[in-house]
């Protein structure tokens, strides 16, 4: 059993948020990012369980993630940009099976910077930045 279960709706400082390793926060923006794809193609698709993880895993594997965050740099704050490069700077014990360490660095600094806004609350933020970034061309 668990001692300890967060409260979810209370977002942690952006001191507290920036001590966290760019790595933990990727984890943590990995699954918001898929939460985030799963709920949009729930609501506006009818496609089927299979579908929907199919697309899902397209739209967050590392090199759909380098195109997203290519889509949206221009427009990052200062402190969004630091949290991002933190993230594509950091050194993982893995690399991606299908995609090059360029695209993996930057998926890596694309889901720790939305680690980091969920974490803090900033949720119009990311929600806006999710749909920036997987706006078609």
């Amino acid at each position: 059993m668990l001692d300890y279960l967060p409260n979810l709706t209370v977002p942690i400082n952006k001191e507290e948020a920036r001590l966290i390793s760019p790595l933990v926060l990727a984890f943590i923006g990995d699954g918001v990012q898929t939460l985030y794809v799963r709920t949009h193609l729930v609501l506006t698709t009818t496609l089927s369980t299979n579908n929907l993880h199919k697309l899902t895993s397209d739209k967050v594997k590392a090199v759909s993630q380098a195109e997203q965050v290519d889509k949206i740099t221009d427009i990052l704050t200062d402190e969004e940009l630091a949290i991002y490069k933190r993230g594509r700077n950091s050194s993982p014990n893995t690399v991606a099976k299908n995609a090059s360490v360029g695209d993996y660095k930057k998926a890596s600094g694309f889901e720790a910077l939305i680690g980091y806004l969920y974490l803090i609350g900033a949720h119009d933020r990311l929600n806006n930045l999710l749909q920036l970034s997987m706006e078609e061309k």
